[in-house]
């Protein structure tokens, strides 16, 4: 009887358990959507660098990095803070 005890107690909580199989599942549902979230990011990193590329020059996103990076503006704008 002791011994079902134990291998009862070892199967619930131990190492290879059914609380440490829920935790793992836990866990790789964590890491799945923070790839997914790193994919998605590195998919627009890709884009941009594309529009940004010689091949391709996109001149609307070129006039809005050089206004976001360099502080750029027009003479017909106003600048709001």
């Amino acid at each position: 009887m002791v011994l079902g005890v134990y291998f009862t107690f070892a199967a619930v909580q131990g190492d290879y358990g059914m609380f440490a199989r829920v935790a793992i599942k836990a866990e790789a549902a964590s890491l799945e959507a923070e790839r997914d979230r790193l994919t998605a990011e590195l998919a627009e990193m890709q884009n941009l660098t594309h529009r940004l590329s010689d091949t391709y020059l996109d001149l609307d996103l070129l006039d809005q990095q050089a206004r976001d990076v360099l502080g750029y503006m027009r003479a017909d704008e106003i600048a709001i803070r």
